[in-house]
């Protein structure tokens, strides 16, 4: 779970600092790598290598909404939707986020460290023995 605080300036003109919240699980990730023709870690490398900037921003985008979600208080969940995901992109904050992990590789690495767990997925093989 990575918690990254934003500061940005509301449809009001308030400025607002809040902490986002954002996190991939294992299972999460193990479903992108294992639905993705050829593996989602080979899908990136090869759009990064054509520099396929046009892509590149979809699927960038499509990442960081994926991981925003709400903990509930007790720490128990991390609620995701499309609904959440939404409301999220229709702020300043989304914005600020998006244009700061664009404009900064490095900063973007980090971000994208940071909400992917230490494991590594099951190959597809492995899978479709258990499935």
């Amino acid at each position: 779970m990575y918690r990254k605080k934003i500061t940005y300036t509301d449809y009001n003109g308030i400025e607002r600092t809040e902490d986002f919240y954002f996190n991939f699980t294992k299972a999460e990730l193990a479903e992108m790598e294992l639905t993705t023709d050829g593996g989602f870690a080979e899908y990136i490398t090869a759009i990064t290598q054509a520099n396929d900037q046009a892509q590149i921003v979809k699927v960038f985008k499509d990442l960081v909404l994926k991981a925003y979600g709400e903990k509930t208080p007790d720490g128990r969940r991390f609620m995701k939707s499309e609904e959440i995901s939404n409301a999220f992109a229709q702020t300043e904050a989304y914005s600020e986020l998006f244009m700061e992990l664009a404009a900064n590789a490095d900063e973007a690495a980090k971000f994208f460290e940071a909400i992917t767990p230490k494991v590594t997925a099951p190959d597809k093989a492995a899978v479709s023995v258990v499935s």
